[in-house]
């Protein structure tokens, strides 16, 4: 699975919050995803971060 953010995060961090391993904050205050492909045992927390995006920046394919 490979995970992206797409340009209508908002910033709020809580995709980094429930799975740092994957998302983390850039200079800018937008998230990233920086591990690609995720590792099979952390998919769970990188479909929890997905789900807990507000605006549906975060896709995991």
């Amino acid at each position: 699975m490979y995970a992206s953010v797409n340009s209508d995060c908002i910033g709020c961090a809580s995709c980094e919050s429930i799975c740092p391993q994957v998302f983390r904050m850039n200079s800018f205050g937008i998230a990233e995803a920086y591990l690609n492909p995720v590792p099979q045992e952390i998919e769970k927390l990188a479909k929890d971060a997905v789900n807990s995006c507000p605006v549906e920046a975060i896709t995991l394919e």
